[in-house]
């Protein structure tokens, strides 16, 4: 099953290890390695949020994340994106990018820099959509019960998320963009770039999460019709019909994970900068560290680790309300990725200790203990 599931991510952790030697030596190799590392600390609740998503999928659109998916995210995000922010930024054409990435790292960098303060606010606000749209949602099962208990009563009102989000950009854009960090350390009034891009990054949100909300709710109804239907034809021996929507609803969930995995990427791709502007480099290890990702997403799927602890995905949503918090600070003040990396990982982490008390507890109770002493039990 560990082979199965990762045995990609170990050829091309291989092969990545063997051509950073190749191409830069033992220097490298350390560099790449270190890149790997820090792309998997960073994006461990995104592997998460992914099973979350991807355990409603079947099995073709599961080989479809590993096999098309992992080409947008680390050709695309790893590669190509660094490339095409600096082609928009300094107005250059992709050739000239390329060539701009490979000949002069060091300007390379500077424009990246320059362009930070977009990147994340565009990136910022669709991770805090997606954490504010599930806080305010209410569940059968809660983690921090009290918070989430009223939070989910405030839900209820239309609009709120939205509303929220809004105003964290506007301050956000007051306040951080009206001094973003530069290259050298100076700082520039980027308020209305930062207001731009945090729109559109809530309205590609909206668009994305709206159309696979949209459709993975057509599809539950279409399901609970064909078993209607089953249930029908096992009555009266007609043949049963298919699931007609199961394809477009496979589709928008498949675009808005892309999306998502997108957003996770800006922090890592820009931290990247903080120990290479290589962009070869670059590539090698974020792209490693994103099979990590991709494969262990899989594996929680298949192994139903979300179903055995159900606190796992309160705490990855949790990590991103803390990432998209943390990327709008670092509009206007630099903050190192260890610390980024540290907080999402002991949220996770607090979340699964959260989920062993609570098996611990109801085994305890025969199994049949009800949520609410599951909730005390946890210690929240």
């Amino acid at each position: 099953m560990l082979l199965k599931t990762f045995g990609w991510s170990f050829a091309v952790t291989a092969l990545g290890l063997v051509a950073a030697v190749f191409y830069g030596g033992w220097t490298a190799f350390g560099i790449v390695a270190i890149l790997s590392i820090l792309e998997i600390s960073l994006s461990f609740d995104n592997a998460v949020v992914n099973a979350g998503i991807l355990k409603k999928m079947n099995a073709f659109w599961q080989k479809i994340f590993l096999t098309i998916g992992i080409l947008i995210a680390v050709f695309g995000m790893r590669l190509v994106f660094p490339v095409v922010i600096v082609a928009i930024s300094a107005q250059l054409g992709p050739i000239e990018a390329v060539d701009l990435a490979l000949t002069d790292k060091d300007r390379y960098q500077e424009l990246v820099t320059d362009a930070h303060p977009s990147i994340a606010a565009f990136g910022g606000m669709f991770l805090l959509m997606i954490f504010l749209d599930f806080i305010f949602e209410d569940r059968d099962i809660k983690w921090l019960a009290w918070l989430e208990r009223p939070l989910a009563k405030l839900g209820k009102v239309d609009m709120l998320s939205v509303c929220i989000a809004l105003i964290v950009l506007l301050v956000s854009a007051i306040t951080f963009g009206a001094h973003a960090h530069q290259h050298g350390g100076a700082h520039a009034d980027k308020a209305e770039t930062v207001l731009l891009a945090g729109i559109a990054g809530l309205i590609t949100y909206m668009i994305v999460g709206g159309l696979s909300g949209y459709f993975e709710d057509k599809l539950e109804e279409e399901e609970e019709r064909e078993h209607e239907a089953e249930e029908e034809a096992e009555r009266t021996g007609k043949p049963k019909s298919a699931v007609k929507l199961a394809g477009k609803a496979a589709f928008f969930m498949f675009l808005y994970l892309e999306v998502l995995d997108a957003s996770f990427s800006f922090d890592g791709v820009i931290g990247a900068f903080a120990i290479t502007n290589d962009i070869v480099l670059m590539a090698l290890g974020l792209g490693i560290g994103a099979m990590y990702v991709r494969s262990l997403t899989v594996y929680l799927v298949r192994q139903g680790t979300l179903d055995d602890y159900v606190y796992l995905e309160h705490g990855a949503h949790y990590a991103i309300g803390a990432l998209s918090i943390i990327l709008l600070v670092t509009i206007q003040y630099e903050i190192h990725e260890v610390i980024t990396g540290l907080v999402g990982v002991a949220l996770i982490a607090w979340s699964f200790w959260s989920s062993v008390r609570r098996n611990r507890a109801l085994a305890a109770a025969g199994g049949d203990g009800d949520q609410e002493k599951a909730e005390v039990s946890s210690g929240v």
